[in-house]
C-alpha cells in the first residue's frame, strides 16, 4: 500500500499555502493525513484562528471516511441532513461538510487526504488542489 511521505505532505502544505498567498486569501491552515487518517503534516499561517487545525483535519478526515471530497459531503448534507448529522457519533474525527477536503490518489489508490480552511470553502478547495498538483502523482 502506497502512502504519502512526510516530504510529500510538507510539499502539499507549502504549495497550498503559497496558492493562498498568490490569491491574497485570509490566513489558512492545511492538514495532510495518510490513508489511515493519521496526521502527517499541519501548517497554520500566522493569524489563522484557533479552530482552524481541527477544521482542516476534519475536512480531510471526512473525505477519507466517506470516500468523496468534503464538497460532495456538503452537498449530501443539504440533501440528507439527518444522515450527515448521524455520522458525528460514528466517526472518530469531525465531519466537516464544506469544500476544502480532498482525497489524494496515486495510480487509483488512496494514499491520503488534504484539508484546507481559512477562507471561503471554494478558495480552500482551490488551495488543496494546488497543493496536491505539485506532486504529479498520476
Amino acid at each position: 500500500m502506497a502512502s504519502l511521505t512526510l516530504d510529500q505532505a510538507n510539499r502539499i502544505a507549502t504549495a497550498a499555502l503559497a496558492k493562498g498567498r498568490e490569491l491574497s486569501l485570509k490566513p489558512l491552515c492545511v492538514a495532510v493525513l495518510d490513508a489511515g487518517g493519521h496526521l502527517i503534516a499541519l501548517q497554520r499561517e500566522d493569524g489563522a484562528s484557533n479552530l482552524r487545525p481541527q477544521i482542516a483535519m476534519g475536512k480531510a478526515s471526512s473525505a477519507l471516511g466517506l470516500g468523496v471530497s468534503s464538497r460532495v459531503i456538503g452537498e449530501m448534507a443539504a440533501e440528507r441532513p439527518t444522515f450527515i448529522a448521524s455520522l458525528a457519533g460514528l466517526a472518530d474525527a469531525a465531519i466537516v461538510p464544506a469544500a476544502g477536503g480532498i482525497i489524494v490518489y496515486k495510480a487509483g489508490e488512496v494514499i491520503g487526504a488534504v484539508g484546507v480552511t481559512g477562507d471561503t470553502s471554494d478558495n480552500d478547495e482551490t488551495c488543496a488542489l494546488a497543493g496536491v498538483e505539485t506532486l504529479e502523482l498520476d
